[in-house]
């Protein structure tokens, strides 16, 4: 009995090639954009299907890619890195357009012709824009952190200036962890510059408002990481969710050690201050009011379009301000966190489709002003100083408020989506 072995042509592996390259392709752009790795595997998934393939599988991590396409009694495996670490939103929406509507017999051509598009978008708002939507979203967090108005325009000055070193930077592919460090001190710098100025021309007017500093490197938070990466490891995805959280606490370190130098040299203190007396209605009205600005902040200066940040700016407004109420009323700040990212999740999962934006879009921007930047910092600053008690204190509030966020994400995921509450 005679084996009869098909030759490559019969088997047309260079069309498989260029199908695995499309889809591979895909899922670097996705991934660089920002999204969690569970999303980037579903839309090259989509992809595939699209092309005929008979499966796909792949491993993502924070920078790299494994994928395997399967046609018939062939495959093909590729590995491709992805440097870029970022997030667009923009391009996010664009890609996952793209995905969703593709239909069966979609050619390569037509797929790479849409990213081509997509890849060739230029930011949508300029650097200064970008800096100053920074510097409205930690000025709106100074207020939250119980600042005055020395604090809020202090913040938003030296916020400013820190994302446009940033972005100077970063666009430059300069290292991140030291663009983060050199942002870091100039937000530092700027503020203690404008606090030694009021106090120089209004005759010590800058002085009892040094700890405002700390609002103003809260743009350095890797909110999209942070929460991206435990929504990972609620998918039980480790090897992705692992490596964002521990880039997430790189850059927190990066920063916060630019912090405690510029602290520790010029004398800044980091101690949190006490809130204001106002009245209920007024309270919440600006609680309101700043919760809103931070998170249209955050959300524009990831490049969302204004209609996807308004929204998040929405939704991020009703859970925050329902956070801190229940903080208020005595609820302990990891339960009030759960509840209010559980409401954000739940009210992504109604909007987003209206919209026709991805969900992520919208509820990681309205988490990021939940997430405990400033407490990191205190941590950091605590252990660099030798006070254990300040130290242990912000780290553990900081490590406990990040599981409530990733609990209140997934438990909503899990209530609104079947992928994720069933194991495949």
């Amino acid at each position: 009995m005679t084996t009869t072995v098909p030759d490559e042509d019969s088997l047309e592996p260079v069309e498989l090639i260029r199908q695995s390259g499309a889809v591979l392709r895909t899922g670097r752009a996705m991934l660089s954009s920002g999204t969690g790795s569970y999303r980037v595997k579903t839309a090259m998934q989509q992809v595939a299907r699209s092309f005929g393939l008979d499966r796909h599988a792949a491993h993502v991590t924070l920078t790299e890619i494994t994928a395997t396409s399967h046609r018939g009694a062939i495959f093909r495996t590729e590995v491709a890195e992805v440097r870029s670490i970022g997030v667009n939103s923009h391009r996010l929406g664009e890609l996952t357009d793209l995905v969703n509507g593709l239909r069966p017999g979609t050619s390569v051509d037509e797929v790479n012709r849409e990213l081509d598009r997509i890849e060739a978008l230029p930011p949508l708002y300029p650097a200064v824009g970008n800096a100053l939507f920074a510097a409205l979203a930690c000025a709106a967090f100074a207020y939250l952190n119980n600042g005055g108005p020395i604090e809020v325009v202090g913040v938003f000055l030296a916020a400013g200036v820190g994302q446009y070193v940033r972005r100077f930077f970063l666009h430059r592919k300069i290292n991140q962890f030291g663009t983060t460090m050199l942002a870091a001190a100039a937000a530092c710098l700027t503020y203690l510059a404008f606090v030694e100025a009021l106090d120089a021309w209004a005759g010590g007017a800058g002085a009892g408002h040094e700890a405002g500093f700390i609002s103003a490197v809260l743009f350095l938070v890797p909110g999209f990481a942070l929460v991206t990466g435990a929504l990972d490891l609620a998918k039980l995805d480790f090897s992705a969710g692992v490596a964002r959280i521990v880039y997430a606490l790189m850059i927190l370190m990066s920063a916060a050690i630019s912090v405690w130098a510029v602290s520790w040299v010029s004398g800044l203190s980091p101690d949190p201050t006490p809130p204001p007396d106002l009245a209920l209605w007024l309270e919440v009205a600006l609680r309101a009011l700043a919760s809103f600005l931070g998170v249209l902040g955050f959300a524009l200066m990831f490049n969302s379009p204004f209609r996807m940040a308004l929204g998040a700016a929405l939704i991020g407004m009703v859970a925050n301000v329902l956070r801190l109420q229940l903080a208020d009323l005595g609820v302990v700040i990891q339960a009030a966190t759960m509840i209010a990212t559980l409401t954000v999740g739940l009210m992504a999962a109604v909007l987003a489709p209206r919209m026709n934006v991805p969900r992520i879009t919208i509820s990681v921007p309205a988490v990021v002003i939940m997430v405990p930047g400033a407490a990191v910092y205190r941590t950091v600053i605590g252990l660099n100083n030798g006070d254990a008690e300040v130290a242990v204190t912000s780290g553990v509030q900081a490590v406990f408020v990040m599981i409530a966020i990733a609990i209140g994400l997934a438990a909503a995921r899990i209530l609104t989506d079947r992928s994720w509450a069933y194991e495949r």
